[in-house]
């Protein structure tokens, strides 16, 4: 089946999916109490109409000789990947709000034991013909987030996926969020694609993994890339769209997100650049909120980063006691390995002076601490 192919979907919620395949495999022509279930379920999710089990029977049963999952489980295993189905501990729950529109299995290539929780995941999206400033701003943008201890998710696609991945990639090596960064695919992972991503594609699934909900050996085509967008709005609390066209397919993900009652908020580009033109779209349409920086966007999910135990209230007061110096050096301050005080003068953009002295203040109040190598976040 497709992805999202609904009368798909409502076979395997009314027979399960063991049963649903026999049922296809068996040769019969319908079945009036199984589509009678398969109708009122399809009510349910908002299809008043559909042609009927034959019809959808003449659509599966050509795929049928086709089905390897023998092959294409050993494929996934050498490529140390898997298969994740919903009835594993493991699925992630955010996934269930897609309803009948949920995948029938994720298919799992990294080194990632499970999908970040909703709450860790930010979604960084846009147009794949990016320009400089949605370049620079997306990777800004991951490697705060990755910094605070969020996931940043995207497609894996050229332009602002790439750039989201590629920033938070960067950020991770500098002790950030683990994982720092999920590629939702359209495709099979047992290639990289689009192919001009090979290299960024194989450190994602070195340091994270690699997403789809269609096996090895699938090509992606358009429907699968606007199916998956469905996923990466699923999984993330948060969907940002960064740089879009008037009719950008980073759109769909950002309606998919509104839909799911997920926060959605957009960057705010030049008035002369096509490439905002969605993202102001968005904005004027009242389907988005403005967001400038990380601390918008981790506002926006609703915690304090890393922090994700911590009362907000507590996190917020002990914040704003600080100045600006400060707040600069806690940002730069790495959340798990140690960093050097020459390091976080050149992220932070502040003196030697002014670091050493905020740092002295950031220990007094936990929020920094000293290591064997140097320096990292506070525990507070």
């Amino acid at each position: 089946m497709e992805p999202s192919d609904l009368a798909g979907m409502a076979l395997i919620a009314a027979a399960g999916p063991e049963e649903a395949l026999a049922f296809i495999r068996a040769g019969v022509s319908s079945s009036p109490v199984l589509e009678v279930e398969m109708t009122s379920l399809l009510s349910e999710a908002g299809t008043a109409r559909w042609p009927g089990l034959a019809d959808a029977l003449g659509r599966w049963r050509p795929r049928l000789p086709s089905l390897a999952p023998e092959r294409d489980m050993g494929v996934m295993e050498r490529l140390g990947g898997g298969l994740l189905i919903p009835e594993d501990p493991q699925w992630p729950p955010a996934l269930d709000d897609l309803q009948l529109n949920a995948p029938i299995a994720l298919w799992m290539r990294g080194q990632l034991p499970r999908i970040p929780e909703q709450r860790r995941c930010i979604a960084l999206v846009g147009s794949r013909d990016s320009t400089s400033y949605g370049a620079n701003v997306t990777g800004e943008l991951a490697s705060s987030l990755v910094q605070r201890g969020f996931t940043v998710v995207s497609g894996g696609a050229y332009g602002i996926d790439a750039n989201a991945h590629r920033g938070a990639l960067a950020a991770a090596a500098g002790g950030g969020a683990s994982p720092s960064t999920l590629a939702v695919m359209a495709g099979g992972l047992d290639r990289f694609y689009p192919p001009g991503n090979e290299g960024l594609l194989r450190a994602i699934a070195e340091q994270g993994a690699l997403v789809a909900e269609v096996p090895p050996g699938t090509n992606p085509t358009r429907y699968r890339f606007l199916q998956r967008n469905r996923l990466i709005a699923a999984l993330c609390e948060v969907t940002v769209v960064v740089e879009a066209r008037w009719r950008s397919g980073a759109l769909n993900t950002a309606h998919h997100a509104e839909g799911l009652s997920r926060s959605v908020g957009a960057v705010p580009g030049s008035v002369y650049s096509a490439n905002s033109a969605g993202c102001h779209r968005l904005l004027r349409e009242g389907a988005a909120v403005c967001v400038t920086d990380a601390a918008e966007i981790a506002e926006l999910a609703g915690s304090a980063g890393n922090n994700l135990a911590q009362e907000p209230d507590a996190a917020t007061a002990l914040h704003d006691g600080l100045g600006v110096e400060d707040l600069l050096l806690l940002d730069a301050l790495p959340l798990r390995s140690a960093t050097s005080a020459e390091k976080l003068s050149v992220v932070a953009g502040l003196g030697m002076a002014t670091v050493l002295a905020g740092l002295g203040r950031l220990e007094l109040m936990g929020l920094a601490r000293r290591a064997t190598n140097g320096w990292q976040r506070g525990a507070v």
